[in-house]
């Protein structure tokens, strides 16, 4: 079967690779639609993630959707031929916090196309993929499979606004219009934020941002004011939330919350240590919590996409056969011209 293979910075590959084995408990699910993510970005060109070093080929791909082709043994939840959004995370289920519920911080994680250990675990942009019959979930088949793949980056969107606490007629700012910060705008607002600000350095995501229902947009590289003029009266927003992987980014949000706001950080930054403005923080009692991934929220997501309490049209920018994957990595790359770029086969 063919699949998408990185192998060092610059160097993604179509290779042929062999069929994947099957568990009692697995199924075996063909390749419908995938998005390329910032992570796997970050893998083509820079080779890591964060602290996530490749250290041997690795296939990526996470946000994926499928076909059931084939049931293990034990399998009786899905049936062949069943559309599934696929959950990419294969927690142990055994540790302590996948028993609090929190398989998201699992001791033992086994997320699809993560550097995090050694030997990889395999991601899933190819032909077919394996994985636990738990981790699919079931979608009707008018559902197109782009949106279904796009289950994957809205859990971790609504993880993140899950972390800031009640937003119902509170007032948000989000740093970076990716995919995930577009995502946090989409979410928060279903969840009732009554205002929603976003900053990037690119004109193109913020024009999309107004079009998904953002209420201010802010380009912090041509207009730093506009931003600025929120460090009034010890600031404006409720809730910030940062998408950018960018230490100043995540300094300048201290600035424009309100005492005993929350900042959220999503974005993974750069290798070593992020200073943050301590005293700010401490005096003026500042909430300040991580979201990684998501865990019980991949549900949800599949929900709001197949009832359409969402509209995520504005985030997918295109759709690629993967004879053109450098192309795809390329465009999904050129922030001027793309949100979400999916791949399919």
């Amino acid at each position: 079967m063919k699949a998408a293979v990185i192998h060092a910075a610059k160097d993604l590959r179509l290779d042929e690779c062999p069929e994947p084995e099957m568990a009692a408990n697995e199924v075996l699910v063909s390749f419908r639609a995938g998005g390329i993510c910032g992570s796997d970005l970050s893998y083509y060109g820079k080779g890591r993630v964060g602290d996530f070093a490749l250290r041997q080929p690795m296939v990526l791909g996470h946000e994926i959707s499928g076909e059931v082709i084939k049931l293990g043994a034990s399998v009786s939840t899905l049936a062949l031929g069943d559309h599934v959004a696929v959950n990419p995370s294969r927690p142990c289920l055994e540790c302590d916090y996948c028993r609090a519920g929190r398989s998201n911080l699992c001791r033992n994680m086994r997320f699809f196309g993560s550097a995090a250990i050694y030997p990889h675990v395999q991601g899933a942009f190819s032909e077919t993929f394996v994985c636990r019959a738990d981790q699919c979930v079931s979608v009707p088949r008018d559902i197109p499979f782009r949106r279904v793949a796009m289950a994957e980056p809205l859990s971790v969107a609504i993880h993140g606004v899950r972390r800031a606490g009640e937003l119902a007629g509170k007032r948000v700012l989000i740093a970076g219009a990716g995919p995930i910060g577009m995502l946090l705008a989409i979410a928060a607002r279903r969840v009732g934020a009554s205002y929603i600000a976003i900053t990037d350095i690119v004109d193109a995501p913020l024009e999309l941002a107004r079009a998904a229902g953002v209420d201010e947009t802010i380009n912090v590289a041509t207009a730093p004011e506009q931003l600025a003029r929120y460090e009034k009266d010890k600031g404006f927003f409720d809730a910030a939330l940062e998408a950018t992987g960018v230490p100043q980014a995540l300094a300048s949000l201290f600035k424009v919350v309100r005492p005993g706001g929350r900042v959220v950080q999503l974005g993974m930054m750069p290798p070593g240590d992020v200073p943050v403005p301590a005293n700010m923080l401490m005096a003026r009692e500042i909430d300040f919590v991580g979201a990684f991934r998501f865990s019980g929220e991949f549900a949800t997501a599949v929900d709001w996409l197949v009832r359409g309490l969402i509209d995520v049209e504005p985030v997918m920018s295109a759709d690629l056969p993967m004879s053109r994957l450098d192309e795809a990595f390329q465009l999904a790359a050129d922030r001027s011209r793309a949100i979400k770029v999916h791949l399919h086969f």
